[in-house]
This record gives C-alpha cells, structure tokens and sequence, in this order.
C-alpha cells in the first residue's frame, strides 16, 4: 500500500514530452491534483482512483487501435498501478463481497499484464468492461453516504457532546 505522500503519484498524467510553454501550467495542475488527493476522504480517494483507472484504460485501448504502443504501454503500467493500489487496500475481512472483488482485482491484474505484453486490445476491452460497473458501484456508493462534517455544530464534532 501507498503511503499518502506517494498516492498522489498515482493521479499524475502521463505526458512525456510536454513543451517548455505547458509545463508550468502542467506543474500548477500535478500540485492542484496531489493537494485534492491528500485532502479527499478515503470514499472520494477510491472513486479517484477508479476514474484515473478507467481514463488511462481508454487511452490504452485507443492508443492500442493506434498502435502507439508505447503509449498504449505507459497508460497499461499505470492502470497496472492503480490496480495494484486497489488490491493492496482491499480489506478482505470488512466485508463478504471482498473476496470477490479481490479475484475480480487479479484477473484484471493479469490481463493487463497480458495486454501489455501481447499488444492486445482485446483483453483491455475486457478489463474495461469488468471495472466499468464497479466504478459506477462505488459512485454511487459514495453518494448515497451523508456528506463528512467538517466543523463543530452545537452538538460538537460529528455529534458527540
């Protein structure tokens, strides 16, 4: 697992090359980012990743049917890295579903592995297709949670007198 300061690493794009006129722009985004990713919620952090996951999976299944393979390559290692993220993090004793979700975690895991390494679009696909409905899950999950309080009411810090 991360540590919070190495997290935000995860949500760094990936753009090599980048002229000299973008990269302060570029340097005042990556700060935004690593500043919203060290103040979100651990809710907020998962449906980060989960978004970050399916962006660089639909820029390597396009890169791929380009056949920009190193850029297909980069964005699969990334994704590769968030999966990893997510699998280390998993809590398996939480909750009953946790086991799955961890089976669901390493076959996608390997078919990135095997995207990468057989330039195949069609186990990207695939994995896109498997996690597309657990970002939604989580989405929705986390919407459904009442908002964090923040400051202390006249009942004090969430409720407690």
């Amino acid at each position: 697992m991360m540590t919070p300061t190495e997290l935000p690493a995860l949500f760094t794009p990936v753009s090599p090359g980048v002229p000299a006129s973008a990269a302060g722009a570029q340097a005042r985004r990556a700060q935004l980012n690593r500043e919203a990713v060290l103040s979100a919620t651990p809710v907020r952090l998962l449906t980060l990743l989960y978004d970050r996951l399916m962006l660089d999976l639909d820029r390597t299944e396009a890169a791929q049917v380009g056949e920009n393979w190193p850029l297909a390559s980069e964005n699969l290692l990334h994704a590769q890295a968030i999966v990893d993220e997510l699998t280390t993090s998993l809590n398996v004793a939480a909750w009953d579903g946790a086991e799955g979700l961890l089976a669901v975690y390493t076959y996608v895991s390997n078919a990135l592995v095997g995207a990468n390494i057989h330039r195949d679009v069609t186990r990207t696909r695939e994995s896109i297709v498997l996690l597309e409905p657990l970002r939604q899950a989580w989405h929705e999950a986390a919407a459904a949670l009442p908002a964090p309080q923040t400051a202390p009411s006249a009942e004090g810090y969430r409720g407690v007198a």
